[in-house]
Formats: structure tokens, sequence, C-alpha cells
């Protein structure tokens, strides 16, 4: 009964567990992290400013109503007038200078285009249109991020488990070498010493079992925070914890994609573009603005009745002649801003290079790395054989077991460490080159 309810929980468990692989994963995380959200609504704000700085073509329509009650000579002049009340009678001297108060109501629609603005508005929208560029840039590059970060914490689980793996293999064997020390205890061929020196390497490798369970609990929950899933949840990972293939293109392939694909690359130039176009409206400031208005009001005396209509129509041209020097200082900030974006532009290129470097040489050491590891691995493991062999004979000491022993323990760890950084490195190298996407061959 006992045997059938362990085998129950078991399944429950392995059924709580839905299987996930590693593009399942970051499918997830591109759909449900925060960083998405929010890089999204930068594009999103992005867009709204282009919209705005269109407007700058289109009409400026406003409404406004207003009451005004007075008895001054000119106001009550001059209402009278716009309301069409005006009479003979209101020419007499008394009624002019000591006129009854009025009441006016005035509603007033007015229309203002812009006709000319020396650019002014061309550049906005241009500078608008290179800002929803950046924006994408920004969110392309947390995409790239985002992945990187799926793929590091997806394969720290998987070392995890590996390394849990491992220790419980050492436990296993610990254990063994316990009843074996024993067993040559009681044939005479052993002392006490030596049945205690192995049971306290079993106690250090339960300890490090303990350790490793408890990396595996913050590793997945490490996984959960990159997906933006609950930290609890729980997954089953189907792509195996193998060494990714190795690259096939020379470093030079690599160094030209970052330089054409980098997030940072093309926001560096979009930088430089955005500041010549301010530069260029700085520079229309000075060129003269043309702008048409019109205008219709109705005056009223009461809120409805006895008033009249008016409209208008003007042109005005308006040309910024001098204004303290604002205008050119702003033209000359503009042109070293300038000239400080392509010198940002030119430093990115550089750094970025640098960076595919480092990871194509970190990619190339962890490949080879594997290769010594899985050749130390198996000569741990056939050190450990002959010893094992030798101590049961009486011909090795309990030293030699224990130091073999802990020799292969490191072995696989360091086989283990090697293939998580190959992996890491791979990802490591399309993050640098600027062409990781969900659809990356190195996510399989």
């Amino acid at each position: 009964m006992r045997k059938q309810l362990v085998l129950l929980l078991w399944s429950a468990a392995a059924w709580a567990q839905q299987p996930l692989s590693l593009p399942e994963a970051v499918k997830l995380a591109l759909s449900r992290h925060p960083a998405m959200a929010a890089s999204q609504s930068g594009v999103a704000a992005a867009e709204t400013r282009i919209t705005a700085a269109r407007g700058g073509y289109l009409p400026k329509l406003n409404y406004a109503e207003s009451y005004l009650r007075s008895n001054n000579p000119v106001v009550v002049f001059s209402s009278l007038l716009t309301q069409r009340q005006f009479t003979e009678k209101n020419f007499e001297i008394a009624t002019l200078n000591r006129p009854d108060f009025v009441n006016s109501f005035q509603s007033q629609v007015t229309a203002d285009q812009v006709l000319y603005d020396g650019g002014q508005t061309k550049q906005a929208v241009k500078a608008a249109e290179l800002g929803r560029s950046l924006a994408g840039e920004d969110r392309r590059r947390t995409e790239m991020e985002v992945i990187a970060s799926v793929v590091r914490n997806y394969h720290g689980v998987l070392l995890a488990q590996e390394a849990l793996h491992v220790a419980g293999e050492a436990v296993r064997s610990a254990e063994a070498d316990a009843a074996r020390a024993e067993a040559v205890r009681a044939a005479g061929m052993s002392t006490d010493a030596d049945v205690l020196s192995i049971r306290v390497h079993l106690a250090a490798m339960r300890e490090q079992q303990i350790r490793r369970r408890a990396d595996l609990d913050v590793a997945m929950a490490a996984l959960n925070e990159a997906l933006g899933l609950p930290l609890t949840e729980r997954h089953h990972l189907t792509t195996p914890l193998t060494p990714a293939r190795p690259d096939q293109l020379p470093l030079e392939a690599y160094e030209k994609q970052s330089l054409e694909q980098r997030p940072e690359v093309r926001q560096a130039r979009l930088a430089a573009y955005l500041a010549e176009s301010q530069a260029a409206a700085s520079r229309a400031a000075l060129r003269p603005q043309v702008v048409a208005h019109a205008g219709f009001e109705a005056d009223r005396q009461r809120f409805i009745t006895r008033g009249g209509a008016n409209w208008l129509a003007s042109l005005s041209l308006r040309w910024n002649l001098f204004n303290g020097f604002q205008d050119r200082s702003r033209i000359r900030e503009a042109a070293e801003m300038v000239n400080r974006a392509r010198a940002q532009q030119q430093q990115a290129g550089a750094q970025i290079s640098l960076q595919v470097r480092r990871a194509y040489a970190d990619f190339r050491a962890a490949q080879e790395r594997i290769g010594v590891a899985q050749a130390a691995v198996a000569m741990a493991e056939e050190s450990l054989r002959i010893t094992t062999n030798r101590y049961e004979n009486g011909l090795s000491s309990v030293t030699d077991l224990l130091r073999t022993e802990t020799a292969l323990l490191e072995a696989r760890n360091r086989r283990l460490a090697a293939v998580y950084d190959q992996r890491l490195a791979a990802i490591g190298l399309e993050l640098a080159a600027g062409i990781l996407t969900p659809q990356s061959a190195v996510l399989n």
C-alpha cells in the first residue's frame, strides 16, 4: 500500500510538471516577461509622438465661450457694436460717458493654419520617426537579452539537475566504499581508521547532495523569473544539456554582422541622424513663418437673443530677425551634438567588435575544454576502477581510494561546467553579433 501511495504521488508530481523545450521557453518568455511589455509600450509611445508631430501640418481649431458685464464706456461701446445693437441714442454724450451696464455673451471659433514654417514641422516628424526606430531597436535588444536570459537559466536548471545527479552518484559510490571498507576490515586487511575516513567522506558527499538540491530549487526559481512566471512553477525540461554545434562562420563574418545587426550600433547611427535632424530644426527657426487665421464669433446681450455674428480672416508673417543669439547658440549646440553622436557611433563599433572577439574566443575555449574534460572523466573512471580493485586486494590505501573518488567527482563537474559554458558562449556569440532570434539554431 505504501509503495502504491509513493507511486501515485510521484505520478502526480510528474503530471504537474509540464514538458518545456528551450524554444518553447523562449517563446513563452517573449510573450510573458514584463521587460517585453515595457519595450513594446516604448514603441507605442514613439508611434504617438509621430502622430503628434504630424499634427503640425493640420489646422488648429479652438472654441471659447465667455461672459462679460461692464459699464466701462469703451467696453459698452465695442460690445454694442459687435452685438449689432448700436443705435443713434448711443451717440448721446451722456450715454457715451455714463452708459448703463451691458451684458456680453461671446461664442468664438478660431482656426489657425501654418502655411510655411521653414521646415520645422518636417524636421519634427523626422525626429519622431527616428525616435520610433530607436525604440524599435531598444525592443529588439530587449528581446535578445530576454532570450539570452532564458537560455542561461534554462541550462542553469539542467546544470543543477546534472550536478545533483553527479552528487547522488558520489553518495552511492561512497556508500559502496563504506560497505567495501567494512568487508576489508572484517577480513583483517584494514583498520577502523580506514572505515571512519570513508564514513567522513560519505558525510561530505551527502552534504554536497543537499547543497545541489538547494541549488536546483534556486535555479528553477530563476528560470521562472526569466519566463515571467510565478517563482514556484515546476517544469520538465526536455532540451538536454549537450554541446552546441561548433560555429561555421569565421570571426570576420561575425564582426561584420555585428556592425550591421547590433541594436547598439543601429541606435548610435540613428542618434547621429537625430542630432542632424535637430540641427536642421534649429536652422529652420531662422526662416520666416506664414500663418493663416480665421475666426467666427457670436456676441449677444442675452445668452441666445439680441446679438450678432462676426467673422475675420487674416494672413500673417513672422520672421525672427534677432532674439539675443539664442537661435545661433542652439545651432552651434546642435552641431556639437552631431559631432558627439558620430564619435559615439565610432566608439560603439570598436567596443562591439571587441565583444565579438571575446565571445568568439570564449566559445572556442569552451569547445576545447569539453574535449579535455571528457578525456579527464574517462581517465578518472579508469583510475577509480583500478584503485578500487587494488584496495579490495589490500594493495592501495584508503587515502588513495578517497583521492580517486574526489578526482572523479571533480572531473565530472568540470565536464558539466564546460558544456554549460559552451552553450552560454554560443548564445553569447550570437548576442554579440546581434543575430540572436527565437528561430536561432543555437536554441535547439
